[in-house]
């Protein structure tokens, strides 16, 4: 199948050479490398072929290298994962073969970097044990001076199965602390999860949007380091005050010493403009071993970097040198944004604010949540982040919470947010369940582990928050675990308990606040930085899932809950059936297929059972999987939108909304916006008019009552005209009103309340509709259209949808027009690759609009290609409603 075909290509690339680009004195150990199931394993008898050698891609994964042999079939596609489960219970080694220069064997010091090892592994070079590694998320860094060799040096790494290394401790516990998701396959037992008891990607374990594929591998780079004088180990750009008049920085430098000396530091600025100048200098005298030499920076009138919506995103680079005599003997480089930002708390009478404050600007934050990009991380690609973070930024978000229960992104996703104006929330690797942080081996791993990360991640302006973990909290307190525990050995829950205080109230607190250079700290999301209660609207932020979780309230529940932040929400969709194909082909698509079951990880694969409900309860009974599929996103869509709107109309107390969730791990059914391919929902066409700066929104609740507000997120004062039209669904126009309206900045404003009384009229709700459209000063026209009846209640048609592709200059443009209201209008091109400016719409009768195509195939293939459906061609009308029946 052709999503096969495109991951094997990927893979074989990936183990073609990822060669990085050596730097003086370093060794990038990527070449060679070869992996096997170790010989004598109870797996090896029924996998014979995987006991012997194979080339194997570093970084990468066990899984991955699997593939690239066709020793395995692809996991993304069918139902792969339960004849897979195999791969996480045993155990596998890698070896590699290098020589070392002359130079580099020279050296006074040398150290073997392992970027990530993931996760229990035994590292052994010439036969020596060096490493007993246990972190996934650390960087391990061994001396090896004395233990190198020119020729032929030996580097093995024998990785044991995280299960088998865990069950037996797990299970001889009398009492256990909470797991996440268990295992349906048998793999290890329900009462006995081991996947928080190891510093792994939680994720690998199954969640309920991805598979459970519990890989091993170098999962980061191996470096080998050598230096004769000193190692710049790293160079923090703490920023202590940052205004449009000047910024003052402290450039922080870490050196290693062979010996103790006298060097010159030189400190070089490159601007936002290329301009480059020598900010610092100064002579520093350094003991052996590890040294921190400060440099004060000054620049006036910086220029600053600003979320997106907000400003430009400028960055400086520094770059470090140490110089011995005329020599210059280390350099470091990194770069930064230039800003001040700070979380807001403030106390007022029902509880405490919770928002971010970026160069002065209370910014509301907008975006979503974001997940591992795959199961197997070393595959990510710059371009497959880029698509992703862009997508982001296009649709007009400026924040992404970046969750708990995966791993710490590469370096390009936190350079691609700064570049594009994306706050990241952080979140520690914590992504439910119960830690077993009553164990002081257990935090001082932890801890070791957010060094290594606040450290690496600190100089990015994108990072707003570090947040302690993902749901731990409330778990405990609401969701049954702790109160059984209690009951169950009260001495061993106050244990639990004060463990988990001590780490995430006090230990990655204390990380943050020395090695996070001022960055807020945050113990949990949702919380109230543990007090009581947490998960509250009045103060800290909140995570809503009593609608499509339990109770499965219906969307416009979301009406009735103002949070200060609401950091997770979201609804269930299908991606587009481009998507679907590429794992499952057209007769295994069905609503309880197997394969479709598969790829449905809510409710252990009965998800759609649930999806189901929130689909008929709109638009009634679809026709066959693909209508499904359809409705399931507009339904996401429509809901979303309605909550979204609702935090923006509910500024300043809301500061935040943040939906569940940006991106995929695998194809398959989710609550993303854009797919595993970087392939938009209807959602994220959605998320870009109701995260626009400008915008209406027109939000009616069941009793018949409809709020519009006007949405202003610009620091300057807006200026409009807001017209409301009450028009049949064949477009014949009931009431035409005009009015000037005046949007302050940074605000939300109230511009009317109706009855349905007051806006129909006497109208049929069943085939009526009203359209608020604000127009205003150099911005996108905004608008929100009010239906006063569910979709399977209303009276709906052919749609009269007519489509003329054609070109124009060195593109192609499709105009649109329709003959009546048509509702989630979804335009596609089958399998051509094409991206449209706009979809996942609404035209009202008689209008037109014009989308702007982009595809590397010819006009009349596309012409081909082209399908077009509305609701009209999914919803089976009923009979027209009595006109004296009250709106539902």
């Amino acid at each position: 199948m052709k999503l096969a075909r495109l991951m094997l290509c990927a893979v074989l690339a990936l183990a073609a050479g990822m060669a990085m680009a050596a730097t003086p004195g370093q060794l990038v150990l990527d070449k060679g490398w070869r992996f096997r199931l170790v010989p004598g394993h109870a797996q090896a008898p029924a996998h014979p072929e995987a006991t012997e050698w194979h080339a194997a891609s570093v970084p990468g994964t066990v899984h991955t290298d699997l593939l690239a042999h066709r020793l395995i079939p692809d996991p993304y596609v069918g139902a792969a994962e339960a004849g897979l489960q195999w791969i996480g219970l045993a155990d596998w080694e890698y070896r590699s073969t290098f020589d070392v220069p002359r130079a580099m064997l020279a050296r006074a010091r040398s150290e073997l970097v392992f970027g990530g090892l993931d996760t229990y592994a035994e590292v052994w070079l010439n036969g020596e044990r060096l490493l007993a590694a246990d972190n996934a998320h650390r960087t391990w860094r061994v001396p090896v001076q004395g233990k190198l060799r020119a020729t032929g040096n030996e580097l093995r790494i024998v990785f044991r199965s995280p299960i088998a290394a865990l069950l037996p401790k797990v299970q001889a516990m009398p009492h256990k602390i909470a797991g996440n998701y268990p295992s349906p396959y048998g793999d290890e037992p329900k009462d006995a999860m081991t996947g928080n008891f190891a510093r792994k990607p939680a994720y690998h374990y199954g969640w309920d949007w991805g598979p459970r594929y519990v890989t091993a591998g170098i999962s980061k780079p191996v470096v080998l380091q050598g230096w004769d004088a000193v190692r710049a180990d790293d160079l923090q750009l703490r920023q202590d005050r940052v205004d449009a008049a000047r910024a003052d920085l402290v450039a922080i430098a870490t050196l290693d010493a062979v010996r103790a000396g006298t060097f010159a530091l030189r400190l070089w600025q490159t601007a936002p403009d290329g301009k480059r100048r020598l900010a610092a200098q100064r002579r520093a005298d350094l003991r052996a071993g590890a040294n921190r030499i400060d440099l004060p920076v000054h620049v006036d009138q910086p220029q600053r970097w600003f979320p997106n919506g907000y400003g430009a995103q400028p960055l400086y680079r520094y770059e470090l040198e140490v110089g011995a005599g005329r020599a210059t003997v280390a350099r470091i480089a990194a770069r930064t944004g230039l800003r001040s930002v700070a979380l807001r708390r403030d106390p007022d009478g029902q509880g405490s604010s919770f928002y971010f404050v970026v160069n002065g600007i209370p910014v509301f934050a907008k975006g979503a949540n974001s997940i591992p990009f795959d199961m197997f991380q070393p595959r990510v690609s710059k371009a497959q982040l880029r698509r992703v973070l862009t997508s982001a930024r296009d649709a007009n978000m400026n924040m992404l919470r970046s969750w708990g229960g995966g791993y710490y992104e590469n370096e390009d996703f936190y350079a691609l947010a700064d570049e594009l104006g994306l706050m990241v929330w952080q979140d520690f690797m914590f992504g439910g369940g119960m830690q077993p942080a009553y164990d002081a081996a257990f935090r001082a791993s932890v801890v070791s582990e957010a060094r290594d990360q606040v450290r690496r991640l600190r100089n990015h302006p994108s990072i707003v928050l570090w947040c302690g973990n993902n749901e731990e909290e409330i778990a405990w307190k609401y969701w049954g675990h702790g109160k059984t525990l209690k009951a169950a050995d009260p001495a061993f829950a106050d244990r639990v308990w004060r463990g988990y205080v001590q780490l995430f109230g006090s230990d990655l607190r204390q990380v943050v606040a020395e090695e996070g250079g001022g960055i807020g700290y945050w113990s949990s999301s949702p919380g109230d930085d543990l007090r009581d209660p947490a998960n509250t609207p009045a103060s800290g932020d909140m995570h809503y899932w009593e609608v499509w979780g339990n109770p499965a309230h219906p969307v416009t529940k979301y009406l009735d809950l103002t949070p200060r932040f609401m950091s997770e929400y979201g609804l269930q969709a299908w991606p587009v059936q481009r998507t679907i194909d590429a794992f499952a082909t057209r007769g295994e698509q069905g609503i309880a297929t197997p394969v479709v079951e598969a790829h449905q990880k809510f409710m252990a694969g009965k998800g759609n059972e649930r999806l189901m409900k929130y689909v008929r309860d709109e638009f009634g009974e679809p026709k066959d999987f693909s209508d499904f599929a359809y409705l399931s996103q507009a339904m996401q869509a429509e809901g979303i939108e309605l909550a979204a709107l609702h935090h923006r109309a509910s500024r300043p107390f809301t500061m935040g909304s943040l939906y569940w969730q940006l991106n995929d791990v695998w194809p398959g059914a989710s609550w993303s916006s854009v797919d595993w391919f970087g392939r938009w929902k209807a959602l994220h066409f959605h998320a870009r008019r109701f995260f626009a700066p400008v915008a209406v929104a027109a939000l009616r609740k069941p009793g018949g009552t409809t709020t519009v507000s006007l949405l202003n997120d610009r620091t300057r004062r807006i200026g409009g005209t807001l017209r409301l039209r009450l028009m049949g669904l064949d477009g014949k126009v009931l009431r035409d009103e005009r009015n000037q309206v005046d949007l302050a900045p940074l605000s939300a404003t109230k511009a009317a309340t109706y009855l349905d009384a007051d806006l129909l009229g006497g109208a049929d709700p069943a085939s009526t509709v009203a359209v608020f459209d604000l127009q205003s000063e150099d911005e996108p026209a905004a608008r929100a259209v009010v239906y006063f009846a569910a979709a399977k209640q209303m009276v709906w048609t052919s749609a009269g949808l007519r489509a003329e592709l054609r070109r124009d200059g060195d593109g192609q443009v499709l105009d649109l027009t329709a003959s009546r209201l048509a509702r989630a209008v979804w335009i596609d091109f089958g399998d051509l690759d094409a991206e449209l400016s706009d979809n996942a719409l609404s035209l009202l009768p008689g209008e037109r609009v014009s989308l702007r195509v982009t595809s590397a195939a010819a006009t009349e293939a596309l012409r081909a290609a082209l399908r077009i459906r509305s609701l009209a061609d999914a919803v089976q009308s009923p009979m027209l409603l009595p006109r004296s029946s009250p709106a539902p």
